[in-house]
């Protein structure tokens, strides 16, 4: 079976679980399994923002053309990198087990944001993180910072701002959560739709794969997304929209909170509701209507 991915270390941190939990589901040796790196659009334009290139597809679009094309066999992606919509032919429905949805503080300098002084610079591509942080600190400069993990660690040693912010999720799988400065709780910084959560894309009529990958499927991780994605999908969000989401189970009853905010970082509107866990997608859905009628016409428009 060949597991397509991009090329990062954290990446291919996900394909090789992937791969190894499939092993250990079937007892098949790990050479039955074949990871194979494709580079894409985003990975290769890295001196520009995203908005410039293009939307969310920046991450996917190629390794998603190699499956259809028979290449790959499946695709196993960073469910924050995805759009809502998949390409025909193609269906996303195997989570694994997700992992620490928070955002990670990263400075060689404070200890948080709320140390810096006015002006000082912070460090994000995401436009959500650059909206979260101009709602609460008009006084700091955000300015554009990609790059892998260890790319962006380089740029706060030279100096290219004093402070930055990674996904826990990914510093963990990395084995590198001593990189993070402080996690930071969802009530202070909302995640992004999904973060945290391994997704695995698959050709429609493959039923040899997606059997295999029903053993590897997280039901929790699958419903607490399917809350997420139908809220992120009836806003019509993608990398160019400050969007935040996070939905929690407990017992029978799922929790979402909602976030939407100007890309300006000049207001910010929130929701917090509770349903059964099988109303999740209705919840995502009757969330994201609200909230965009609070917003009214124009709400995401940009303001350079």
């Amino acid at each position: 079976m060949k597991l397509g991915t991009r090329g990062s270390p954290l990446a291919l941190a996900q394909a090789y679980e992937t791969r190894d939990r499939l092993s250990a589901a079937f007892d098949l040796p790990q050479e039955a399994f074949e990871i194979v790196v494709i580079k894409t659009t985003g990975d290769r334009v890295i001196d520009r923002p995203l908005k410039e290139i293009g939307g969310k597809g920046l991450f996917t679009r190629e390794i998603e053309e190699a499956m259809l094309s028979g290449e790959i066999d499946i695709a196993i992606h960073s469910m924050k990198d995805m759009p809502v919509l998949q390409p025909e032919g193609l269906v996303l429905d195997t989570y694994l087990p997700r992992e620490d949805v928070r955002d990670a503080f990263v400075s060689p300098r404070v200890a948080s944001l709320a140390e810096l002084e006015e002006g000082a610079k912070v460090g994000t591509s995401s436009l959500r993180r650059k909206a979260q942080v101009l709602v609460k600190y008009p006084h700091l400069e955000v300015v554009e910072f990609r790059g892998n993990v260890q790319t962006r660690l380089k740029k706060l040693d030279d100096g290219v701002a004093a402070c930055t912010f990674l996904a826990m999720a990914g510093l963990n799988r990395l084995d590198r959560a001593d990189v993070a400065t402080a996690a930071i709780a969802p009530e202070v910084m909302l995640p992004a739709v999904a973060q945290g959560a391994i997704g695995i894309e698959r050709r429609a009529d493959d039923t040899r794969t997606a059997d295999m990958l029903t053993a590897i499927h997280d039901k929790v991780t699958g419903q607490r997304l399917a809350a997420e994605r139908a809220f992120l999908a009836a806003l019509d969000g993608s990398c160019e929209t400050p969007i935040a989401g996070l939905a929690e189970l407990d017992g029978g009853t799922l929790r979402l909170r909602g976030e939407v905010l100007r890309p300006d970082g000049s207001e910010a509107l929130s929701d917090d509701r509770t349903a059964p866990i099988e109303d999740g997608p209705d919840l995502g859905r009757e969330m994201a209507v609200k909230l965009l009628e609070q917003g009214g016409p124009g709400f995401f428009d940009w303001r350079d």
